[in-house]
């Protein structure tokens, strides 16, 4: 078993991918022409974006669709950088929403969080200085 991909439902993918492009520069690996779904290169494990209409197919017992307006689904996606400050305002500046600006952790790591355009939690972070 091998962990794949994560998929963020979202309401426009194309405008999901555009904001992950122009937030942390990730390039778009594959769009489909129904723009319902979308993969960024993002090395061993992918980030798609599937549409919500496409995740109502999937899973017909309903979800609950991510909203800025709502408080964020529990789960966040990460990234992590030698500048964090300077993806935090990337960020920001190409529709992020503030959460929290960064601050080192007590264990070393300098963190920030944005929400996206959907209010999905992204949190940008310097790599972990502790052993694995």
């Amino acid at each position: 078993m091998k962990f794949g991909y994560t998929i963020l439902y979202v309401k426009d993918v194309p405008r999901s991918v555009a904001f992950y492009e122009d937030a942390f520069g990730l390039k778009r690996r594959f769009v489909h022409e129904a723009g319902m779904y979308a993969e960024m290169d993002t090395g061993g494990t992918t980030l798609a974006f599937a549409a919500n209409g496409l995740a109502k197919s999937n899973l017909p017992g309903g979800f609950r669709e991510n909203s800025p307006t709502a408080l964020p689904a529990g789960f966040e996606i990460g990234f992590t950088t030698d500048d964090v400050q300077g993806y935090y305002d990337r960020a920001l500046a190409a529709g992020g929403i503030a959460v929290s600006p960064p601050s080192a952790k007590p264990w070393g790591q300098l963190v920030a969080f944005i929400r996206d355009e959907d209010g999905i939690v992204v949190e940008i972070c310097s790599p972990a200085t502790h052993s694995r």
